[in-house]
């Protein structure tokens, strides 16, 4: 399976974590991992390739120049990072027709087996709306102006038909939307991702597969107590730590904490025999 993965340093913790848990939960399988990055430090992709490759995994690195996008907008504090998701086509091998985006803050508790390999012919994307306030539905059509979307999704997890968007997409589209629409935009990457290619996007089981964990009681009482911990941790594959906590960060009280600090515990373990063996093969390390 290909993974892309795309971060700066300060993710890279996270980064281990979610690799150690798609791993561990995915025994038999091979995977690329292709981490894209512009800022990363020789040293900090070292160690990267250290520990995947203990784990008897591939990583492959794509440095991109900070210039790449130099003609596309920015807005706020977000910078061309925003558009390596949406033109990770351009960068990838040409030869690579299908590609897997999983954002750093997620945990893999099952099988993506059947996401991965499911029926892509007809759709550049797979990815999960998050849609639990039907008012913010309206307003998100209303600020991007697309009244034929039903649904916001959600773009942590992306399933990528990459031989229809080397067909498809066009930077200059992205780059002029992103210009015009500057002023409305919140989630710039995400927001472009619905408003240009809802069409072209294949909904996906959020439950299943981009579970939102600040929403665990909300699906729970929804569902009439149908998904509660013990459904979760039976059928769901990827839990993803949404929003602007996170639980890396020392204060984080969420439901699904314990769980993550023991993927935590076991990926920074596993770092440090990575780091031990680097120190026995170079004392100067």
């Amino acid at each position: 399976m290909n993974i892309l993965v795309t971060l700066d340093s300060n993710y890279i913790l996270p980064l281990k974590v979610m690799l150690w848990s798609l791993f561990f939960n995915n025994p038999g399988h091979s995977f690329n991992i292709y981490l894209m990055h512009s800022s990363i430090s020789s040293e900090e992709l070292e160690g990267i390739y250290e520990f995947t490759e203990r784990l008897n995994q591939r990583l492959h690195v794509i440095t991109l120049d900070e210039d790449l996008f130099e003609d596309a907008p920015v807005i706020l504090h977000y910078t061309r990072e925003m558009y390596y998701r949406l033109l990770a086509y351009k960068c990838l091998p040409e030869d690579l027709e299908r590609v897997l985006y999983l954002d750093p803050d997620i945990l893999i508790i099952n099988s993506i087996r059947e996401l991965y390999h499911m029926d892509m012919s007809n759709a550049m994307f797979a990815a999960a709306c998050h849609n639990r306030r039907i008012p913010l539905k309206e307003i998100n059509r209303l600020r991007l102006k697309v009244q034929e979307m039903e649904g916001y999704f959600n773009s942590g997890v992306l399933l990528m038909n990459l031989p229809l968007q080397r067909e498809k997409i066009k930077e200059e589209d992205i780059f002029e939307f992103v210009e015009k629409k500057k002023n409305r935009l919140i989630f710039p990457d995400q927001d472009v991702l619905n408003a240009l290619y809802y069409r072209e996007i294949k909904k996906i089981d959020e439950i299943k597969y981009n579970y939102d964990v600040r929403f665990y009681q909300y699906n729970k009482i929804l569902s009439n107590g149908l998904f509660d911990m013990d459904y979760v941790m039976r059928h769901t594959a990827i839990l993803h730590f949404c929003g602007r906590k996170k639980p890396w960060h020392k204060n984080y009280n969420g439901k699904f904490l314990s769980l993550y600090k023991h993927y935590q515990i076991l990926a920074l373990e596993r770092s440090d025999k990575t780091l031990r063996h680097l120190a026995g093969n170079n004392p100067a390390k």
